[in-house]
């Protein structure tokens, strides 16, 4: 008999559960509240010029013009009510020590993403096994079009 009556699969399966919980019905104003001081990312070069959210879409005016902000929550909140449930996937890559590789392949028909993939490696595989793996499949794949 184990120590605990619980396996842990049963662990990971709880904590996708709630991590799912986390994102299942985002709170609209609170996606206004986590933007407002948010770097917009195309606005960040390096220089002093990044802007935050608020900064980018508020007009200086006395009666602070929040259309734009507002139009921009609106598209964040929608991005984030319908993307995919992947806690189950996260879960099982933070369990198993893998991070989350920047590159991702996918192939784009008339409609849209075909499919789309992307990486998990442990953090000491090396940046040139990291490159030839995505590379390599990416050589694989392309055969097919």
């Amino acid at each position: 008999m184990t120590e605990r009556p619980y396996t842990d699969d049963d662990l990971r399966s709880e904590a996708a559960r709630q991590y799912a919980t986390l994102a299942e019905d985002p709170d609209f104003m609170g996606t206004g509240e986590q933007m407002q001081d948010a770097i917009v990312e195309s606005t960040d070069d390096g220089t002093c010029a990044r802007q935050t959210w608020h900064g980018l879409l508020v007009a200086p005016t006395p009666d602070d013009e929040y259309e734009a902000y507002g139009e921009a929550q609106k598209q964040i909140h929608d991005l984030i009510n319908g993307a995919a449930e992947i806690s189950e996937w996260a879960i099982h890559l933070g369990a198993d020590g893998l991070e989350p590789l920047p590159e991702q392949l996918s192939a784009q028909t008339g409609n849209g993403a075909w499919f789309r993939l992307h990486f998990a490696v442990r953090p000491d595989m090396p940046d040139d096994m990291r490159r030839a793996l995505v590379e390599g499949v990416g050589r694989e794949i392309a055969k097919f079009f």
